[in-house]
C-alpha cells in the first residue's frame, strides 16, 4: 500500500496538484493513522493533507476517485455450458468429463492464471493486474502510443505464456473447456486494457499537459485559435504564479539581508563564538518601480488579452505598479487591476479604451498630461504594442522626455521584427528613445521579458 500510496503523489502531480516532500511525509503519517480499509475516511486525509485551495481538491478527488477505482474483468460464460449441465448424467464418459470440467473445479495441471480465470475469482483477478501492473511499471507510461507495449508487459508478467500453453492443451483434449477459457481470456485482455487507459489518464496527464503548453508557449499570441484561448490564458497564469513564487521570496530575504560571518563572529568572541547575536548586511538596491502602458486597440486586442494577465501578476510582484491602457486615448487601470480578478479587471478596461483605432500620439499626449509626474529615475517604463499608430502624428518627442525622465524604457513589440517600420509602424523611430526592444510574439518571450525586468530590482 505504501508504493500505491506513492504512486498516487505521482498521478496527483500529474493532475496539477503541488505534492512537496514534507506535505508527502504529512500525508503518509495520515494514513498510519487512519488505515486504508475505508476509502471514504483515506480519501478525506489525503485531501486534508494535500489539497490547498478549493480547485486543488476538486483536482485531488477526481484522481482519487480515478486511482482507486480497480477495473474488473468482464465474466462471460458461453450458452453452451449452461446445456451441458442441464444434461442427463447418463452421457458418454467423454461428454461428463466434459461437464464436469466446466461446471467443477478446473484441473490441477493448468497454470495459475488459467485457474484464476476459470474459477472466476474476480478479486483474485483484479489484485493480479494491479500486481502485473507494478510489474510493468505501468506509472512509467507517457504516451497513448505506449497502451498496446504496456498492456503486453502486463499480460506477460501474469503468464500468459503459459496460459497460451493451457490452450493449446485444452483444445486438443477439453475443446468445451478451451473455449471457457479462451472467453475468460478476452475479458482478461479488455480489463488489462482498461488498466493500462486508466494509467495513461493518471500518468501520463503531466507529460500530456507539458507537451501541449509547451507548444502553446511558442505559438504566436495573435494567431492562437479561439477553442485554445481558455487554454493560453491557464497558460499565462502559471507564467504569472510563476513569477510571484521566484521573486516574492527574494524580497523578503532583502529586508533581512545576509548573514555577515566575519562580525557576527568578533561580536560573539566573549561567547566563543557561539552566535548568540547575529549581524546581517544588506545590500542598497532600488526601490522597484514600474510603470507599464498597455495598448488595447483592435489591432492588438488578442494579444493585449494576455499582456493584461501578465500585468496584473506584476502587481503582486512589484510593490509600486502604475499601469495604463490605451487604444487612441489613454486611462489609468491600477485600481481596476489591483482590486479585482484577472477576468473582471481585463473585461472592464476593455470595455472602457479597448478595440479602439490606437492613436499612439493622442495617448501619449495625455499620458503626459497627467501622468508625467509618476515617473522618477529609478521607474522602469514599459510599452506593450506594436507601434501602429495609423500614419497619425506618433509624437515620438514625447516619447523621448519619458526615457529621458526614466531609469529605463523597455518596449515589448507582438509583432515580427520584420514587420516594424513597414506601413503605419513607427516602431524605428520609437527605438530610437528606448534601453531595450523586444519581440514578444508568444507567451515564452512575454515570460522572459518581464523576467528579466522584475529580475533586475532583485
Amino acid at each position: 500500500m505504501r508504493e500505491n500510496i506513492h504512486r498516487f503523489f505521482r498521478a496527483a502531480r500529474g493532475a496539477g496538484v503541488h505534492v512537496s516532500p514534507a506535505e508527502s511525509i504529512d500525508a503518509m503519517r495520515a494514513v498510519a493513522q487512519v488505515g486504508v480499509s475505508d476509502r471514504t475516511i483515506l480519501r478525506d486525509a489525503l485531501l486534508l493533507t494535500l489539497a490547498k485551495s478549493q480547485d486543488e481538491k476538486l483536482a485531488l478527488g477526481d484522481c482519487f476517485d480515478l486511482f482507486f477505482s480497480q477495473p474488473e474483468p468482464r465474466q462471460e460464460q458461453p450458452e453452451a455450458n449452461g446445456k451441458d449441465a442441464s444434461e442427463d448424467t447418463d452421457q458418454s464418459p467423454s461428454s461428463a468429463a466434459t461437464s464436469d470440467a466446466s461446471g467443477g473445479s478446473p484441473p490441477a495441471e493448468l497454470g495459475p492464471l488459467a485457474q484464476m480465470l476459470l474459477s472466476q475469482d474476480r478479486n483474485a483477478v483484479a489484485a493480479a493486474i494491479a500486481s502485473a501492473a507494478g510489474a510493468a511499471s505501468l506509472s512509467d507510461i507517457r504516451y497513448s502510443t505506449q497502451r498496446g507495449i504496456f498492456s503486453s508487459r502486463i499480460l506477460d508478467a501474469m503468464g500468459l505464456q503459459r496460459l497460451r500453453d493451457d490452450l493449446d492443451e485444452l483444445t486438443a483434449t477439453n475443446p468445451a473447456l478451451a473455449e471457457r477459457l479462451r472467453a475468460a481470456l478476452d475479458a482478461l485482455r479488455e480489463a488489462v486494457r482498461d488498466t493500462v487507459a486508466q494509467g495513461l489518464a493518471l500518468y501520463a496527464r503531466e507529460e500530456a499537459e507539458n507537451l501541449r503548453n509547451e507548444i502553446l508557449r511558442n505559438a504566436p499570441l495573435a494567431r492562437i485559435e479561439r477553442r485554445h484561448v481558455a487554454e493560453m490564458r491557464a497558460l499565462i497564469r502559471q507564467i504569472a504564479r510563476r513569477l510571484r513564487e521566484r521573486y516574492s521570496k527574494p524580497r523578503k530575504r532583502q529586508r533581512r539581508g545576509h548573514l555577515d560571518v566575519r562580525r557576527t563572529l568578533r561580536r560573539n568572541a566573549a561567547w566563543g563564538g557561539i552566535p548568540f547575536l547575529t549581524a546581517w548586511k544588506r545590500k542598497h538596491r532600488d526601490r522597484p518601480k514600474i510603470v507599464a502602458l498597455c495598448d488595447v486597440s483592435g489591432s492588438v486586442a488578442q494579444v493585449s488579452d494576455f499582456f493584461l494577465l501578465l500585468i496584473h501578476s506584476l502587481h503582486e510582484v512589484v510593490d509600486d505598479v502604475h499601469s495604463f491602457a490605451f487604444s487612441s486615448h489613454l486611462i489609468e487601470v491600477s485600481d481596476i487591476l489591483e482590486k479585482k480578478s484577472p477576468e473582471e479587471a481585463m473585461a472592464e478596461i476593455m470595455s472602457k479604451v479597448g478595440f479602439g483605432s490606437s492613436d499612439y500620439g493622442s495617448s501619449l499626449v495625455d499620458f503626459e498630461k497627467e501622468f508625467m509626474s509618476t515617473l522618477t529615475p529609478q521607474t522602469t517604463v514599459i510599452v506593450l504594442g506594436d507601434a501602429r499608430s495609423n500614419n497619425l502624428d506618433p509624437r515620438a518627442d514625447i516619447l523621448r522626455r519619458i526615457s529621458e525622465r526614466s531609469k529605463r524604457l523597455v518596449w515589448l513589440n507582438p509583432e515580427g521584427r520584420l514587420a516594424w517600420g513597414f506601413g503605419d509602424s513607427e516602431m524605428p523611430r520609437y527605438a530610437t528613445f528606448c534601453s531595450v526592444v523586444r519581440q514578444c510574439a508568444t507567451a515564452q518571450q512575454l515570460e522572459r521579458a518581464v523576467s528579466d525586468i522584475v529580475a533586475t530590482y532583485q
